[in-house]
């Protein structure tokens, strides 16, 4: 299941990263680890610095992707983006984004169905 899990995910965070570069962001980081937490995506766009989660599903049978985000996710996130600011001293606004993909599996293929960008999804108060 994590295997599964984790290439669920690697598909969600490719589309991702299409959608931003389509939408004329900057990829500055993909998988960006600090301590015990990761963040799929920091980009830029214009002045703003964007932390990204990425949420793949093929339904909401549990709830939104978005939904998946929980406090403990949030807190970690927060966390790790305050270490990403630290380290690179960027003099900008930032903001917290989820990226929801879904789209079904048949066999090995992914199909592709919707992406939805939820802009300034939670901020550092969650």
């Amino acid at each position: 299941m994590e295997k599964y899990n984790k290439v669920v995910g690697n598909i969600g965070e490719e589309i991702a990263v299409k959608y931003f570069l389509k939408n004329k962001y900057k990829i500055l980081e993909r998988n960006y680890v600090a301590g015990k937490g990761e963040i799929d995506i920091i980009a830029r766009k214009k002045k703003t610095i964007i932390f990204v989660e990425v949420k793949t599903r093929q339904n909401e049978n549990f709830g939104t992707p978005a939904e998946a985000v929980d406090y403990r996710k949030k807190k970690k996130i927060i966390e790790t983006a305050e270490k990403y600011i630290y380290d690179n001293k960027p003099n900008t606004d930032f903001r917290f984004d989820v990226v929801e993909v879904y789209g079904v599996f048949t066999g090995d293929d992914f199909e592709f169905e919707k992406i939805e960008h939820i802009e300034d999804a939670f901020g550092v108060n969650y």
